[in-house]
Order: structure tokens, then C-alpha cells, then sequence
């Protein structure tokens, strides 16, 4: 799966050994589905939609019966990807799995909790990520993005709602101080 994190850079095309692999351009926030791509070493290449100017241009190991979530990141200027292996173990009864990816990149480390609650997820700066958690389902859950380790709410995230059985990333995106699309916010991806 690919995931247009970088805030500020266009759309883009995913090519996969030079052969592209999506029939529309790619934009900030979307994603694709899961591709089915060979195993072994894989020429994965972001380029600005319908031009040749690769943005990122990276050899990828693949492994065989493995998921990928390959994220791009940070200000164009310093676009870089980020390789994430997912876990897709189906959740126990009555749980979805959900990870945190911090991408917004002038933000400072941060939790992730319930309103008012303990975090879910605690200091996380940006690039880092957790592993899947089981939280109850079915939910809906009211999120607050605090500054690391104090009560300081920066984003609150209302009415996330997870599916029993289902599989979630949500990743902090956009600029502290952005606006319009480039924003601070979250976005919630389907990994299932």
C-alpha cells in the first residue's frame, strides 16, 4: 500500500521496477489498496503525476506473504518514504488493531489518548510509529492529540469509528501552523 503523507508536494504516480501502478494521480492524504507485487529487490519510484521527475527513487526488499505500507513523507523539499512491515493478524473478538504514525513534520512528540483518558499511544515524534493495538470494538472514539507527557491538547479527533475485526493506521498529518489542506490533522486508513 502507498500513502501520500508529504503535505505540500503534488500528486503523484507509484511506479513499481518502472511499471505505474495507479490509473489516477495520488494525493495528499489518499492511498491505494494492497498491490500484489513480486518478492525479491523492487525499484519502487514516487513521481509527480504524469511526468518522469522521481521524487523518490528507492530499492525495496520484499518478502514473500508480507504486507508493506510504504508512506511519503515529509515537505517535498525532503520528501523521503517511510517502509512499514503491517501485521494483519485478524484482531480477537470484539477488537480492532490500531497504530499511530506521527507524519506531520514540524510537529513536536506527542500522545494520542481518549478524551481526558490515559494515552493509547505516548510519546511519539515525528517518523516514529507504534505497533498494531487491540481497542474495543465495535466503538466510536473520541481522540486528543496532547504535546508528550503533559495534558496540553493540540487536536482533538472526534468520532473514529473502528470496526470488531478490523485493521486501522492513523497518522498524524500536515504543519503545526498550516492551513487548508495542509493543516494539522489525522487520517484514519483501512489496512483491511
Amino acid at each position: 500500500m502507498a500513502i501520500h503523507a508529504s503535505p505540500d508536494a503534488p500528486g503523484v504516480d507509484l511506479l513499481i521496477d518502472n511499471a505505474v501502478q495507479n490509473s489516477s494521480a495520488l494525493t495528499y492524504p489518499n492511498n491505494t489498496s494492497y498491490l500484489q507485487v513480486q518478492t525479491g529487490t523492487r525499484n519502487v519510484k514516487i513521481n509527480a503525476t504524469g511526468t518522469s521527475t522521481s521524487v523518490i527513487n528507492a530499492n525495496l526488499t520484499i518478502e514473500e506473504n508480507k504486507n508493506y505500507s510504504v508512506f511519503a513523507i515529509d515537505s517535498l523539499s525532503t520528501i523521503e518514504a517511510l517502509v512499514l512491515t503491517d501485521d494483519l493478524t485478524a484482531p480477537a473478538s470484539g477488537k480492532a488493531h490500531v497504530r499511530f504514525v506521527h507524519l506531520s513534520p514540524n510537529a513536536p512528540a506527542v500522545d494520542v489518548a481518549t478524551v481526558g483518558g490515559t494515552p493509547i499511544f505516548g510519546n511519539y515524534s515525528f517518523k516514529q510509529y507504534s505497533s498494531f493495538a487491540p481497542l474495543a470494538a465495535p466503538n466510536t472514539y473520541n481522540l486528543e492529540v496532547r504535546l508528550a507527557g503533559t495534558s496540553t491538547v493540540v487536536l482533538n479527533v472526534p468520532g473514529v469509528s473502528l470496526t470488531a475485526g478490523k485493521i486501522y493506521t492513523i497518522f498524524a498529518k500536515g504543519f503545526v501552523g498550516g492551513t487548508g489542506s495542509q493543516a494539522l490533522g489525522a487520517q484514519i486508513v483501512a489496512n483491511n
